[in-house]
């Protein structure tokens, strides 16, 4: 009993801390490009069934916490549900000051819609600017300081003195910079440009591979080079500067994290690294055990990856919504009801199913099948 107590206050509280700050960012956002707009909001949910608390604004939004808090949602006046489908009432009588989300111009919509998304990169990048201007940022110059042989790096014929100035389609400023992108990319074929005694020199390089095992006892597989580099260096920088490099690397972990993506959906990756809510409840925890640091890292990973999930052009989604918009702008007329419906219904079917497969990937990670089967066999 103590360690069960101990594991959900040592795994599902941070993560329900971690989630709840995302997810009132994320509607935040929402509903603040909403009200600039003069939309009335009936609705601001962090979490989903019945209220456990609430109240109600001067405007008239009722604020409220669900017992469920795995997410959230802002809900205008006249939606017939959080997903911004009208109701289907021929006509709604307004009172004074009140207005209709769907009787916004088109561009004041997609605002709304996609301000979600964008607040959680924005987030991202306040916090990461917060971290280089106060604590610094680890700035070592991508130079190769000694190359292991029999490596990915001896093959490709990298030498110590070379620079690393582009990656995979990516300009390279910091040698941390080259480690994230050589450790998700066992295996995988990564065209590089070095700086050679003046001179440019392309090569193809395919990292090897390495397992090990973390403080947590996760098994992890990376990518490794095989080089070195020089000194270490960290960087406090001007609020300008914070916020140039934030911009940067948040821009950066979107690039990769996509790629990432792509790279399972056509097989180059396994497809099990996907995480799903114990995962990332797991992830929670133990950075939450290892500081203060560790949990700023992963608040910034989950916020660009709740950004970039919400971008997807998936029915239910916001971008699925910024889809439908495309579509209006083009056409100068909406797309059709029936179609909208759906598209609302094949992207909720994608949505759980890909919950369900994340949901999956931690069982097994986890063992619990084999648990399992241990105490019924």
């Amino acid at each position: 009993m103590f360690e069960t107590i101990s594991g959900v206050g040592i795994y599902i509280l941070p993560f329900l801390i971690l989630l709840t700050i995302l997810v009132f960012v994320h509607e935040m956002g929402h509903y603040s490009v909403a009200r600039w707009f003069g939309v009335t909001v009936e609705t601001f949910s962090i979490g989903f069934g019945r209220a456990i608390y609430s109240w109600k604004d001067k405007s008239g939004t009722q604020w409220k916490i669900g017992w469920l808090p795995l997410g959230g949602y802002v809900k205008f006046l006249g939606d017939e549900d959080p997903s911004s489908v009208r109701k289907s009432e021929e006509k709604i009588i307004l009172a004074d000051g009140e207005s209709l989300f769907q009787d916004q111009p088109l561009y004041a919509r997609a605002a709304v819609v996609a301000a979600g998304p964008a607040a959680n990169f924005l987030f991202a990048i306040a916090i990461l600017a917060i971290v280089f201007a106060t604590v610094g940022q680890s700035f070592t110059p991508p130079v190769v300081d000694d190359v292991i042989p029999d490596t990915a790096a001896s093959r490709a014929g990298l030498q110590s003195g070379d620079k690393i100035i582009r990656i995979d389609g990516q300009s390279i400023e910091r040698f941390e910079e080259l480690q994230i992108i050589i450790a998700t990319s066992p295996g995988i074929s990564l065209e590089v440009l070095v700086e050679r005694e003046g001179s440019t020199l392309p090569m193809t390089i395919i990292p090897g591979s390495r397992t090990f095992t973390d403080r947590f006892e996760n098994v992890q597989e990376r990518g490794f080079l095989g080089v070195s580099r020089g000194g270490r260096a960290h960087v406090k920088h001007g609020p300008v500067a914070a916020v140039w490099y934030a911009t940067r690397e948040t821009y950066r972990l979107s690039v990769l994290t996509l790629k990432n993506v792509w790279r399972m959906i056509v097989g180059t990756r396994p497809a099990d690294e996907l995480r799903g809510i114990i995962g990332i409840a797991q992830m929670s925890g133990q950075a939450a055990q290892m500081g203060f640091e560790s949990i700023l890292g992963l608040t910034v990973i989950i916020s660009i990856g709740l950004g970039l999930i919400n971008l997807f052009p998936i029915p239910v989604l916001d971008g699925g919504h910024l889809v439908f918009y495309a579509y209006e702008a083009v056409f100068r007329k909406p797309l059709g009801e029936k179609a909208q419906e759906f598209g609302f219904r094949i992207g909720l079917v994608l949505v759980i199913t890909l919950m369900l497969f994340a949901l999956w990937n931690d069982l097994v990670r986890l063992d619990v099948f084999e648990h399992l089967n241990r105490v019924f066999s």
